[in-house]
């Protein structure tokens, strides 16, 4: 067993409860600038922008925390009744395969961008790979039955649904097979959700029923209040973002099939709207912006907004959550702009 000196103990434990406060009060005191700046450079008296800012907060977070709740509680489900050796028993032992198989797990866990995160967390603390969690929780924002069906009605079958789907697919299956091919866990994963190697959770007898609810309810408690404090967070940074950047100020500079998939990447970005009704705000720009940056809208939205991205911390080391919001990203943009200039839907 590896010694650790009682002084490097502590460390880390210190490190968090010291900056983790430095970091909230930046983003309040940024938060604060930024709000100042849009009274002057808006022309808009305080209090109608803090009326604008509120109302914004209030509208994602109702809009979220539902799924937020639903996802901890599959998250505490998990934690009660899966044990390790369920997981892997039906997962392929070729990391391809499972990487693949992760793209379709949003079937059976149909969450959203923000319940699918702490589900994806327990995950985690039960072994799945690297790469499935991440193909998961790219993908099943969309691969759920809910959103197949916000999508069909706002477009049809037709070239949106189609595209979208394998965007989707194609784009999370490909990250998750970078980390595949790359990926260390103690590089990727937050301390606290490495697996340990002991297997002793699959030598305990199983909980029974209400033994298990009432841990799962437990469990759920905890994890909602966790990822809670990252929801908060990105709600507040969205509303920010759309009060002080006007759509107008955006979708102005939306000319031409690059700059439109660009336009509309930050739109879905800044909106952090929930992927199960996305499409229909997709469906208000379907006039405005052609098929490819629309597509890219509906590809990268669910799999990366503000809000995500803050959740993401609560799995991911920050060099890691960089990735997934930048690979996304370059990958919709180059995707998006191919689809208006080679397949004619510019």
């Amino acid at each position: 067993m590896t010694s650790v000196s009682a002084s490097a103990m502590p460390t880390a434990p210190i490190a968090r409860r010291v900056l983790s406060p430095l970091f909230y009060a930046l983003v309040g005191l940024a938060m604060i600038g930024a709000f100042f700046y849009g009274v002057f450079s808006t022309g808009q008296a305080p209090d109608v922008l803090l009326n604008i800012f509120t109302t914004r907060f209030l509208g994602i977070f109702i809009e979220a925390v539902p799924f937020l709740l639903l996802g901890s509680l599959v998250s505490g489900l998990i934690e009660a009744f899966v044990r390790t050796d369920d997981i892997l028993r039906y997962l392929p032992r070729n990391p391809i395969l499972s990487t693949l198989m992760g793209v379709m797990l949003g079937v059976v866990f149909p969450v959203c961008e923000c319940g699918v995160v702490p589900v994806v967390r327990r995950l985690y603390m039960k072994g799945l790979p690297i790469s499935v969690g991440i193909t998961f929780l790219l993908a099943a924002p969309f691969m759920n039955p809910i959103v197949f069906a916000s999508t069909y009605i706002a477009f049809g079958f037709g070239p949106i649904f189609i595209g979208r789907f394998l965007i989707t697919f194609g784009v999370s299956a490909a990250i998750g097979l970078i980390f595949a091919l790359t990926a260390n866990p103690k590089d990727v994963l937050q301390s606290g959700l490495i697996l340990q190697e002991s297997g002793w959770e699959d030598l305990q007898p199983r909980r029974s029923l209400g033994a298990g609810l009432r841990y799962a309810l437990a469990t759920a408690a905890t994890e909602f209040f966790e990822m809670g404090r990252y929801l908060v967070l990105g709600c507040l940074l969205a509303s920010a973002m759309q009060t002080l950047v006007p759509q107008e100020a955006l979708l102005s500079i939306g000319k031409g099939p690059i700059l439109s998939t660009l336009v509309m990447l930050l739109v879905a970005f800044v909106l952090s709207v929930c992927s199960t009704v996305d499409a229909f705000v997709a469906l208000a720009f379907s006039l405005t912006f052609p098929t490819g940056s629309l597509l890219a809208f509906l590809s990268f939205g669910p799999m990366v907004d503000i809000k995500s991205t803050l959740m993401f911390r609560g799995i991911f080391k920050p060099r890691v959550v960089l990735y997934l919001v930048l690979l996304p990203f370059l990958m919709n943009w180059v995707i998006g702009v191919l689809i208006n200039l080679r397949l004619g839907y510019y």
